[in-house]
């Protein structure tokens, strides 16, 4: 519902000169009481900060000490731009959209040739099936091994160690020293 969004920075009661920063983004299609033609001159006045992709208008302003003075003076400069776009004297069409600032990041499409079919599921599920019987087979036979039960009887046998060998150990050894003479 607000069409304009405002980001603020602070440092915990640290004194930055970044702290006086106001960021401004907004939609130009968010923005009321503007028609198409005049959406389009607004992008053509905002140049370089409006993102085609996204369709959002990136603004900032530090030129004044306290957030609230660069706030205003943003949203004084969205109401001056809004204004600009109303006006129906100049147009701008004879200037075409410019958008060589942007640089568009490709959108990337799952292969068609990856995705799963009907048939490949059957394969699959077939397959699977198969691993399971294989599994059974080797299980009765008693072929298969648990590495979950592998696991237990080696530590089972490491505690054992542990309790039946009481642990010694040598006294340690002292250095004697030779006294040097001075």
């Amino acid at each position: 519902d607000q069409p304009l969004r405002f980001r603020y920075t602070t440092y915990m009661g640290e004194t930055l000169p970044a702290a006086k920063k106001v960021v401004l983004e907004f939609c130009t299609r968010d923005l009321p009481g503007l028609t198409e033609a005049q959406r389009i001159k607004l992008i053509k006045l905002v140049g370089v900060r409006y993102n085609p992709e996204t369709d959002l208008v990136k603004m900032s302003s530090e030129m004044f000490e306290s957030q609230a003075q660069n706030k205003r003076y943003l949203g004084d400069l969205v109401d001056t731009l809004m204004a600009e776009a109303k006006d129906s004297t100049d147009m701008f069409e004879d200037v075409a959209l410019d958008f060589r600032h942007h640089k568009f990041r490709p959108k990337l499409e799952f292969p068609e040739k990856w995705k799963l079919t009907e048939a490949r599921k059957a394969q699959l599920e077939a397959n699977w099936q198969q691993r399971a019987l294989e599994d059974q087979q080797r299980q009765d036979e008693g072929r298969l091994i648990d590495g979950t039960q592998v696991i237990q009887e080696v530590l089972e046998t490491v505690r054992e160690k542990r309790t039946t060998k009481p642990s010694v150990q040598a006294p340690a050894r002292k250095v004697q020293r030779k006294k040097l003479a001075r």
